[in-house]
């Protein structure tokens, strides 16, 4: 079993290979079951997080077998969140050997963020994007219909809802990625921004929550970390000239 990564310089087998892919799935897999019996150990105060936004009112449900189901997929959900960090490192340490130390460079810093960031966007929808949705969709209209939430279908508006913001706050990571490997410059990204701006209002009208009020919430952040991108590409994002010339020493030596 591989405690580790494994150096660029070793060579390993197809069957060793797919060795190491299966144990790094299933240490995955393990990290996930993991989290998901705390995650349903815990699953009342799990319920008490996600109706929270809702106020007073409460979700119902119609099944008999709806109320273990649907906390079974929010324990589920919170359990990817959990188990993600661990997820993520073992899918650094298989493709780790693909990348030269340069290229590791590179790689390792920007993988660090993918969780932070995703976390960042989720705590913004459920403090921003959830409560604001629910007030403009819950009162529209409120006076000619007698809204019932149903708990199967709020809980997969919130979880949809997180996961998707905290996807779209890997814009960053994605953007300096680029920059890195010398598809874009930050003066391009600059120069095209009327363009980003419209994209990141198409991003918005995609993602959950039918209402102009979530879709506004949602562009608000996209549009800040596009300048954020731009500012981080600047700062860190083209390499040094001593990079570049490792890198060009790196694939004459492997040319050779």
């Amino acid at each position: 079993m591989p405690r580790g990564p494994i150096g660029h310089e070793d060579r390993l087998t197809l069957v060793e290979h797919l060795d190491e892919l299966r144990t790094r799935i299933i240490i995955s897999i393990v990290a996930f079951g993991v989290a998901l019996g705390l995650c349903f150990w815990q699953n009342h105060r799990l319920l008490e997080i996600v109706n929270h936004p809702l106020g007073k009112r409460e979700p119902i449900t119609f099944g008999v077998a709806e109320p273990f189901t649907t906390t079974l997929t929010v324990a589920a959900y919170f359990a990817i969140l959990i188990a993600l960090p661990v997820v993520l490192y073992q899918l650094y340490a298989f493709v780790l050997p693909a990348f030269s130390p340069t290229e590791r460079k590179v790689a390792l810093p920007l993988l660090l963020m993918v969780p932070f960031l995703f976390v960042a966007g989720a705590v913004f929808a459920y403090f921003v994007i959830i409560p604001a949705a629910l007030k403009f969709l819950l009162h529209f209209n409120e006076s000619q219909f007698n809204t019932q939430i149903r708990a199967k279908d709020y809980y997969s508006f919130v979880t949809l809802t997180l996961i998707s913001a905290g996807v779209v706050f890997q814009l960053p990571v994605g953007v300096l990625g680029l920059v890195r490997m010398g598809v874009t410059t930050p003066e391009k990204l600059r120069r095209n921004r009327r363009y980003a701006f419209l994209a990141c209002a198409i991003v918005a009208a995609a993602l959950p929550g039918v209402d102009p009020v979530s879709m506004l919430i949602e562009m608000v952040p996209l549009v800040l970390l596009y300048e954020l991108s731009i500012l981080l590409a600047r700062m860190f994002g083209q390499p040094s000239s001593s990079e570049a010339e490792a890198t060009d020493r790196l694939a004459s030596a492997e040319g050779s």
